[in-house]
């Protein structure tokens, strides 16, 4: 396997193609017509013995668990931890007492469950689904490796490449894995056989749940849209990103097989309370992280559902102003404009409109701009540098 790039645009999108979207192992497999009702979920495992592989293992997550904790990019609400762990709960079937999901502040779409009962959810992931169904079925099928003992599998058919000498890099704390996501993706990612046994124990779970597996299909057609900006129509066909998968021909409807027909629950309204107090936050990470056509792609899609979203109108008009590309200037300032006249904008849109109408000499427009987002924010990082221009520009 080769060693992925460093993060960046395709760094981050083979991370959430190899590892939390592994539903290209379904291809073609006869399988797909069994009744998921056959698929037997495990009772609760005991701890393994600390002299054996698996407990050296539980024991070296376990410390880097401690790290994880303790991390500034650990997400502290417990409102969130609370509306995750119920969820997971309600999808494991019996395994909740052992399980701890940790939410974690990276602007990357992904999560991981470790042999140990760790899960991460990162918030670029929780960004992007559109409601409680579709995280379950990410969730779903990390549960799925946890139960099939996936983990454990690999690090037995590892063991002469010292796979527990690369884990301690690769778990690692947060503050590593933000810098080596790629290399993370790259650790947990399982084989093809492993793939489709967590799908079908995700899928199971998530329609034992009551959620619409149908879900699982719109997750992955939403990626596959962010993934064609730069691999173009045969994104996900061929390449690097899916040396561990098979091709993505006809994924779609698989999955769609897979789910059946029964329909069940969404909790669109459900999950976008729970996330309500940190997605402007969340917003924002994803415009810093500088991959402008990708985030475009997620935006639109976002203002094509509610148009009158004024954040995500924020977010796209600052990534057109960052970007700077041809007609972006007039794109940030239609969204930017059409942000600031909605019920609450956030205070940054006027810090952004200031900055576009002072590169564009209208210093009426720019003062204006200035002083709302002052007076919304007079303790913001940038307050200062901002009376600055309005003292310049005022003289």
């Amino acid at each position: 396997m080769n060693t992925p790039d460093t993060p960046g645009r395709r760094g981050f999108l083979r991370s959430a193609c190899r590892h939390c979207l592994g539903f290209a192992g379904l291809a073609g497999l006869p399988a797909l017509a069994q009744d998921l009702s056959a698929i037997k979920v495990p009772p609760r495992f005991s701890r393994p013995a600390a002299d054996t592989d698996e407990g050296g293992l539980w024991g070296l997550v376990d410390r880097e668990e401690t790290r994880i904790k303790r991390s500034p990019l650990m997400i502290r609400d417990e409102a969130l931890k609370n509306y995750l762990t119920d969820m997971v709960c309600r999808l494991s079937d019996g395994h909740c007492p052992d399980i701890r999901v940790h939410a974690v502040r990276v602007p990357h779409f992904n999560a991981l469950m470790a042999p140990n009962g760790m899960m991460l959810v990162w918030s670029g992931l929780m960004l992007r689904v559109e409601n409680e169904a579709q995280l379950a079925a990410i969730l779903g099928h990390e549960l799925g490796h946890y139960l099939e003992r996936h983990q454990v599998e690999q690090l037995r058919a590892a063991k002469d490449r010292a796979v527990l000498s690369t884990m301690v890099g690769m778990v690692g704390g947060i503050g590593t894995f933000v810098g080596q996501i790629g290399l993370l993706a790259n650790m947990f990612a399982f084989s093809r056989e492993h793939e489709t046994r967590a799908d079908r124990m995700g899928m199971r779970l998530m329609r034992h749940a009551g959620y619409d597996g149908r879900e699982a299909a719109a997750v992955w057609d939403n990626l596959l849209a962010e993934l064609r900006v730069t691999g173009g129509k045969d994104a996900g066909k061929r390449g690097d990103m899916f040396e561990t998968h098979p091709t993505t021909a006809g994924r779609r409807d698989e999955l769609l097989q897979l789910a059946g027909g029964a329909g069940g629950e969404l909790g669109a309204d459900s999950y976008r309370k729970a996330i309500a107090p940190l997605r402007f936050g969340w917003l924002q990470d994803e415009v810093k992280r500088g991959q402008y056509e990708e985030s475009l792609v997620l935006f639109d899609r976002m203002v094509g559902k509610d148009a009158q979203d004024a954040d995500v109108l924020f977010a796209r008009g600052e990534v057109y102003r960052l970007r700077d590309d041809g007609g972006d200037a007039d794109k940030a300032l239609a969204d930017l404009d059409r942000a600031s006249r909605l019920a609450r904008p956030p205070a940054e849109t006027f810090r952004s409109l200031g900055l576009l109408h002072k590169q564009r000499n209208d210093r009426g427009a720019a003062v204006q701009a200035f002083e709302t987002y002052l007076a919304q924010a007079p303790q913001a990082p940038d307050a200062d540098l901002l009376r600055g221009y309005l003292a310049e520009m005022k003289r």
